[in-house]
């Protein structure tokens, strides 16, 4: 069977669309990721509402938020006043972009709230408080470990080591 282009970028976009939620993302922010990384030129809000059949106030917010993460770039048109969007379209580059903000957002909190339960329980010398705490440090020393491999393959220049691992891998 074969899938026309159109179709076949049409599929991505509800794919990426879908998976973006399943994630935590907004769909919508998905979709307009997906939209411009498969589009061959850049695309102005009005095309990418068309496209999507999205509201403007939709489209804004989602472009926002992918040049917030720094994966969208606004891109200037000689003689036009429209702004336009492209995507970041090195996959590893945006990959990392996204997983460092993920980090920040999601394994970063949680690391200092492990650090300040443990610390305010460390002196607990009951049964119970002991065994918790315990459960605190693994926790804890597991997100550590975590923490150091993540900063490791984010910190490299375009994500050698990530690579070599996958590499490694395969």
């Amino acid at each position: 069977m074969k899938m026309e282009l159109q179709e076949a970028k049409q599929q991505f976009i509800d794919t990426w669309g879908a998976l973006g939620s399943e994630w935590g993302i907004n769909k919508s922010v998905a979709q307009v990721h997906a939209l411009l990384l498969s589009a061959s030129n850049p695309m102005s809000t009005d095309e990418i509402m068309e496209k999507l059949v999205i509201s403007r106030g939709n489209a804004n917010m989602s472009i926002r938020q992918l040049i917030d993460y720094g994966i969208v770039y606004k891109k200037h048109i000689a003689g036009d006043r429209k702004e336009y969007f492209i995507a970041e379209k090195n996959v590893l580059k945006w990959a990392m972009k996204i997983a460092v903000m993920r980090k920040q957002k999601e394994l970063d909190p949680v690391m200092e709230i492990l650090r300040e339960i443990s610390k305010n329980t460390e002196k607990d010398k009951t049964p119970e408080g002991k065994e918790f705490h315990k459960t605190v440090k693994d926790i804890q020393g597991l997100t550590d470990q975590l923490e150091t491999i993540a900063n490791k393959l984010f910190n490299t220049s375009g994500g050698d080591l990530l690579l070599k691992l996958i590499k490694l891998m395969i």
